[in-house]
């Protein structure tokens, strides 16, 4: 149970099995929200309830790796590459029969609504995602950046070591509580806040699946043959024609693409908002109003007509 999504569901979708909050009217306008690491789908406990209030079917996922969503078969390779949690997004779509929603998030949640916008424009309305254009390649990943960019992505030249795998198995509690702090340093989170979401990280794929992710970013480690040509699709930075709302906290303390260099890849009906107050990473949970009604606004941008 999770406090403000309720009791979550379970279902079989693609190669995994689902857990998901379903909050609001099931006949309501669907809005999906993904969530990143090291967090979970309680990053979206204020923001559901706001948008059912408004008349919207809030589907809220935990990622593969994280909660109650698990692998349907043993063999399955635990791979972490973008292209699969955008797949996954599309199978849990597919199995609740629904066609079209506005699709939101940040960090991996935002990544990965960057691509269902871009590659299945025909299922989406609309789409947010905090910090913007995220989509990347490996091969852009291969180049090195200046130092001090460098030092902000500590983390995952530590997950290229197995010293690093060792150390976040035995210590992901507390590597999450590191990141939290950092990534928005002027959150002040309680102790039952963050122990709400820390027991999502207890999933038995949650290891793998973070490290596989960026040490495939890094081209440490490969991911599936299957998706090599929608990876090369997604390395060209395709365009984002569905109408979007891109999102910054004034205090985002994790590495983020400042919102000039990430302007052109959106050729549809285009905001940026910045989000003050010593707003953080994790600006869903700190900052649920704004979060939400920059859903309600894109979608209203993209079908004007309908009330919600």
């Amino acid at each position: 149970m999770s406090d403000g999504l309720g009791e979550l569901v379970q279902v079989d979708a693609g190669e995994l099995n689902i857990g998901f909050a379903d909050v609001g009217p099931a006949d309501g306008p669907a809005v999906l929200l993904l969530h990143g690491w090291p967090y979970d789908i309680n990053s979206y406990a204020e923001v559901a309830p706001m948008l059912a209030d408004a008349g919207y079917r809030v589907i809220v996922p935990h990622l593969r790796g994280y909660g109650t969503t698990t692998f349907r078969s043993a063999t399955s390779l635990r791979n972490g590459q973008q292209s699969v949690l955008a797949l996954d997004a599309i199978a849990l779509m597919d199995a609740l029969a629904i066609e079209s929603a506005v699709v939101a998030g940040f960090d991996w949640g935002a990544r990965t609504a960057n691509i269902l916008a871009a590659v299945w424009p025909q299922r989406f309305r609309g789409h947010v995602a905090v910090s913007g254009y995220l989509i990347g390649s490996r091969e852009a990943n291969a180049h090195p950046l200046p130092p001090a960019a460098e030092l902000a992505w500590w983390y995952q030249y530590y997950f290229a070591t197995e010293r690093g795998r060792a150390g976040y198995d035995q210590y992901r509690t507390e590597f999450a509580r590191l990141i939290w702090r950092t990534a928005s340093p002027h959150w002040a989170f309680d102790d039952a806040t963050f122990d709400r979401s820390a027991a999502s990280f207890d999933n038995p794929d949650h290891v793998d699946i973070v490290i596989h992710n960026y040490r495939w970013r890094l081209g440490l480690a490969d991911g599936a043959s299957e998706y090599d040509d929608l990876e090369r699709r997604l390395a060209e930075r395709p365009p984002i024609t569905v109408p979007t709302i891109t999102l910054e906290g004034d205090a985002n303390g994790a590495p983020h693409p400042d919102a000039a260099s990430y302007r052109s890849p959106f050729v549809g009906p285009y905001e940026h908002r910045v989000v003050r107050g010593g707003v953080g990473h994790n600006l869903p949970q700190e900052a649920p109003q704004a979060f939400a009604d920059a859903v309600m606004d894109v979608d209203t941008s993209a079908s004007p007509s309908r009330s919600n």
